[in-house]
């Protein structure tokens, strides 16, 4: 005789386990305020025992909300953007949403809106664009879910923009190396439809112009380690050059080899500044000065404001960033004195 099928555990049985109402389970799994710190745990607690799941799909029938967060993600495998994904999938899932991801090619003519179209056909609560690119025609996103987008060039009613500060890490970086004693500091920017890249550019600038100092052309690079060698290459036959900004860490390491294939030491000659801090930037040799950028505090930031916006409705556009902070480690050094 087959055994009856047993009925999968309910909010009910998790707030007889816990001790609390139904309503205070309710409220833990919808990630609602007003629970204290020791009650969520608990409840939480009595979930993962009881192996409870929350049914979603009933619950965006009851209450018109999928608890899903659409994110249009350009489809690459580069350090900063895949780790803000990885970051952003962590956070939504520690408070309560799953995040539904649609790809976009970096010159796709149209590819963000035609991701944000897909994610609103899936049925999202909200949409994240998580490294916004120049797509050569005015990008203004209208729908009727609220936004969330970790660079500038989008506008709407509904748009929070957030993330760390490019133009603060290029101030930043390029202050360092003024501070240092460099006359000036030249730059291997990022390629210039991605707005990380102009942002990054604009720091320096504006650090330069404030100092008085010289602006040298900046080099164009694409994030690889390939073009940071070919702007090595450049930068380490001009003799002027004894301070450089590089706009992610990958393009560093290939200025760092660029230079010493050339003679040119590093930090005794020329001092290098990255920004990223991957993984590897503390083993390189020499150990590179860095900006990091928090993923982590980036997501939770972004969502928190998301998040706040899907619960509570409609709010102002919001222009929002983390402060940049420098790593120094042993590739830059003030400028060696001429004989």
């Amino acid at each position: 005789m087959t055994e009856p099928r047993r009925r999968p555990p309910g909010s009910i049985d998790v707030a007889r386990r816990a001790g609390v109402s139904q309503k205070t389970v309710s409220r833990v799994m919808n990630s609602e305020p007003y629970v204290s710190d020791e009650i969520r745990e608990r409840v939480l607690a009595a979930a993962r025992e009881l192996g409870y799941r929350r049914n979603t799909a009933a619950r965006a029938l009851n209450l018109g909300r999928f608890h899903r967060i659409g994110v249009a993600s350009l489809g690459t495998p580069l350090y900063g953007p895949a780790s803000l994904l990885v970051a952003l999938e962590r956070r939504a899932r520690e408070i309560g949403y799953a995040l539904s991801v649609v790809n976009t090619l970096e010159g796709e003519e149209g590819g963000v809106m035609k991701a944000v179209e897909s994610l609103l056909e899936q049925g999202v609560d909200a949409i994240v664009v998580s490294e916004p690119i120049e797509e050569g025609q005015a990008f203004r996103i209208d729908p009727d879910v609220p936004v969330l987008s970790f660079g500038p060039g989008i506008d709407g009613p509904r748009v929070v923009i957030t993330g760390a500060s490019g133009v603060g890490a290029g101030r930043l970086a390029t202050e360092h190396l003024l501070g240092l004693g460099h006359a000036t500091v030249w730059h291997v920017a990022g390629p210039d439809r991605w707005w990380a890249a102009r942002d990054r550019e604009r720091g320096w600038r504006e650090a330069l112009a404030a100092a008085g100092a010289p602006v040298p052309p900046p080099i164009e690079g694409d994030w690889s380690p390939a073009s940071g060698y070919a702007a090595g290459r450049i930068l380490a036959a001009n003799p002027e050059v004894t301070a450089v900004f590089v706009a992610n860490d990958d393009m560093a390491i290939g200025v760092l080899r660029a230079l010493a294939e050339a003679g040119r030491a590093v930090p005794e000659q020329v001092s290098v500044v990255g920004l990223d801090d991957i993984p590897s930037a503390a083993y390189l040799s020499p150990p590179l000065t860095t900006i990091p950028q928090d993923f982590e505090a980036i997501a939770a930031h972004g969502l928190a404001m998301l998040v706040e916006l899907i619960e509570n409705g409609a709010g102002p556009a919001t222009h929002d960033h983390l402060p940049a902070r420098l790593v120094v480690r042993q590739s830059t050094a003030p400028p060696k004195e001429k004989s």
